[in-house]
Parts: C-alpha cells; structure tokens; sequence
C-alpha cells in the first residue's frame, strides 16, 4: 500500500503532469465530446413541457417572515407559474418542493421584557410587578428556523395542493419544541386541514426581523375548512368554518371552565388588482360560552370586522394597514397569550370584551441589496367589572430594522423595537430592544 502510494505521488507531483501535453489535452476533449459526457440537455419534447401555473396578481414582497407563500391561492394562482425547484414524480402530474429556512436572532433587552425569545407586548411586566427591571437581558435563540413541504399539480382538474410547514416555537421541553404552522390540503379551491383564518390576511404582515410581528396583526392559524370563491378577474370571496376556543376570564369564577357550542365562522371580500395591490373586508361570528359553579353556565355573542390592505406606493415601496373592531376577538389578536375573549359584568352576567386594533407599516427600498421597514401596533380592550386589576388593558408596538438582503437567499436584519403594557388598574411598563437576525432559505 505504501508503495502504490508512494508512486501516485511522484506521478501528481512529476513535472509532465503539472505542464501536460497539449495534444494529450486535445484528445481528452475529443474523447469526452464524442462520449457524450459534455453535451447540452436536449430541449424539451412536445407534451413534456414543464406545467405552468397562473401568476398571482398579488405581489410578493420581501419579507424575513414570509406569511404570503402558504397561503392558499384560488385555483393554480401562484408567485412564481415556472414553478423553480419543484421536483416532477416520475409518472404523476405532482411536483414537490422541499424548502428549509434555518435562522438565528440575537436580542438585547434594556430590562426584563417578559420574553427573551419573542416581542410580546402582553408579556411585558409593569411597574409594580415583581418581575419588572432585572437590568439588561441577551438572548441567541434559533426556534424561527422553519421546513416546509409543497405539493401541487397545476395540470390536474381542480388543481390540487398539499402544503406543510413547522418552525419550533411549540410548548414543550426543550430547546427547539416542534410547532406545526401549516398542514392543509387544497382542491377545488376548498381548503381543509390547518392555516390562516379567513379573518386573517396573510399578505399585510411588515416586514419585520422580530418573529412575533405587531401586537395587533390579526393572526390566526386553524383547523377550518375554507371555500374561496372567485366573482371575477379582481374580486374574490372566502367562507370558512373554523374551530372555536371560547377564552374566557374567569377572575370571580376559577373553576370555571370554557365551553364550545358551536364553530367559528367567517367570510372575507378580496380585491386584487396587479402592481396596485389588495383589500380585504372580512368578518367573524363567534360563540363564547363558560360553565362554573359560580357564574353557571352562560354564552355571549362575539363578532368583528378588519379591513386590510397592501399597496404599491413609489418604486417599489409599500405600504401594509389594518383596521379591526370587534367584540369577543382577542383570540384572534396577535397578543392572544392571556383569556380576553369575553368577562361578566357587574350584574354577573357574561358579555364579549370590547376590541380595537391598528396596524400600520412602511417598506423603502433603498437599492436592490437594501431596505427598510417601520411599523406601529395598538391595542385597547374596554375592560369588564370582574377582571382583575393586572388583566390586559392597552398596549403598543414600535420598530424600524434596516434588512441587507446580501445574497438573493440570505438576509441579514437590524432592527430596534419599542413595547409598552398598561393594565386595568393603570400599572405600565415598557421595554426597548436591539436586534440582529441572520436568515437563509435554501429556495426562493
């Protein structure tokens, strides 16, 4: 062995290797050319032509936490119709997609914010609580990481789709505890399985480097089933059926437990015009129901509005905004982390809690490598007679980042974000934090 060794050595190191013959070059290429070794892919055969979708009207924006590719589309619209990096199955009209985004975020905190991992304005300590201050907390976590899996066939009548997604923000031990984000199945444009609310809409979140996003983004994944109905070339209507989770304070009434009747349901009018952009109207109808030893067994009727919309504004500017009013909808509130659907009132009797929310963002380009993005979040619940003094009253979020986009699949985001909490009694707090996060995706 170590004299074969011994002989390819001299043979790499030998001065006729290092400086070969040209002829002896020459005849390689021949050879390799007549093999058929360096040939070109023949094009494509009539009828094997790779299946084309139809070009969603709605443009995608960059985003670092990307909401827009899982959400269900009418028919085979899609972002991109060339469908780059689905892989064909042999023998079937599906493709497949495999796509992983792994991140890391970095935070410092001026003090306790409540939540080293996330910016959760609903988690923020107050002034008088025993939690608040600590000094300055850091923070590296890498649970945003996401997989994801879609499966389509565009050329099959009612373009099917199979979409799955999971980051690792989920409940249990550990440092990366699974969380399942998207799991749908998509025929006929009906949709069944878990994914956005068709309260939500998925096509206005800023785009921000915190994972969490606004306090008052209405966000809601769920198990529903979906019918997205399309009226014309601009217009589009989505019902659904969703499931319901009645979250009730039961401050005066602890062993009072939360009881469902009957689904959630909801419908949502779309406008999309390409290059302008969106607006949607949507609607919920909820029932909010608690059974006790003390408060008995009472429902209260809950319901909201929110109107969204994403437009094109100079170059390729754009602005995201919400509006959502409502009773018995916090559930639906990104800061859903405490029971805020419904309370009872001084007569002990149940009623909805009454909800306003704002967002609003704004995206500049300031050249194809970089961007920024400032956003705004409120919330304000009118408080209830039996809630406690530490329940949930008003809070804010603030951010501006500026996003290198260094690679087309690699971003690096710097950002700095404000968040302020006020209870029913009137105890606030607030919280400032600077943060780094680096994302890559291994597909567009």
């Amino acid at each position: 062995m170590m004299h074969l060794l011994a002989c390819v050595s001299s043979l790499l190191f030998s001065p006729a290797f290092q400086d070969p013959d040209p002829q002896a070059v020459a005849a390689w290429d021949e050879a390799v050319r007549k093999a058929g070794q360096d040939k070109p892919p023949e094009p494509k055969k009539d009828g094997q032509q790779p299946p084309s979708g139809q070009q969603s009207p709605i443009q995608e924006r960059d985003n670092l936490r990307n909401e827009q590719q899982p959400a269900p589309r009418p028919g085979n619209q899609t972002f991109d119709p060339k469908y780059v990096g689905y892989i064909p199955i042999p023998n079937t009209p599906i493709m497949i997609k495999f796509n992983a985004k792994p991140r890391v975020d970095l935070t410092l905190d001026n003090r306790n914010a409540g939540d080293d991992n996330r910016f959760i304005t609903a988690r923020i300590p107050v002034s008088d609580d025993p939690d608040h201050g600590g000094g300055a907390r850091f923070n590296i976590n890498a649970k945003g990481s996401q997989l994801s899996l879609d499966v389509r066939a565009p050329d099959v009548t009612g373009s099917p789709r199979f979409y799955y997604e999971n980051d690792f923000y989920g409940s249990g031990p550990g440092e990366f505890p699974y969380r399942v984000r998207q799991l749908y199945g998509q025929v006929y444009n009906i949709i069944v399985g878990m994914t956005f609310s068709v309260f939500e809409d998925p096509d206005v979140w800023p785009d921000t480097v915190d994972y969490e996003g606004p306090n008052s983004a209405i966000f809601a994944r769920r198990p529903l089933a979906r019918f997205m109905l399309p009226l014309n070339e601009r217009w589009q209507v989505n019902f659904g059926i969703e499931q319901p989770e009645s979250e009730v304070d039961t401050s005066i009434d602890p062993n009072a437990t939360s009881v469902n009747h009957a689904p959630d349901v909801g419908v949502n009018f779309r406008w999309e015009e390409e290059k302008v952009g969106h607006l949607q109207i949507a609607a919920i109808l909820r029932d909010i129901a608690v059974r006790g030893p003390i408060t008995g067994s009472q429902s209260a009727f809950g319901w909201g509005i929110n109107v969204s919309l994403a437009a094109s504004t100079v170059g390729k500017d754009s602005i995201q905004a919400q509006l959502t009013y409502g009773e018995g909808l916090f559930r639906y509130c990104n800061d859903d982390f405490v029971n805020n659907d419904a309370a009872f009132d001084s007569s002990g009797d149940l009623d909805p809690i009454p909800y306003f929310g704002a967002m609003a963002g704004y995206t500049h380009q300031w050249s194809d490598e970089w961007r920024s993005t400032v956003s705004y979040g409120y919330v304000h619940l009118r408080n209830l007679a039996s809630q406690a003094a530490d329940a949930y009253h008003v809070t804010h979020y603030a951010s501006v980042n500026l996003v290198w986009q260094i690679r087309k699949k690699l971003s690096f985001g710097m950002e700095v974000l404000y968040g302020s909490k006020e209870e029913n009694d009137g105890s606030k707090g607030n919280v400032v934090r600077a943060h780094l996060g680096l994302l890559y995706k291994l597909q567009d």
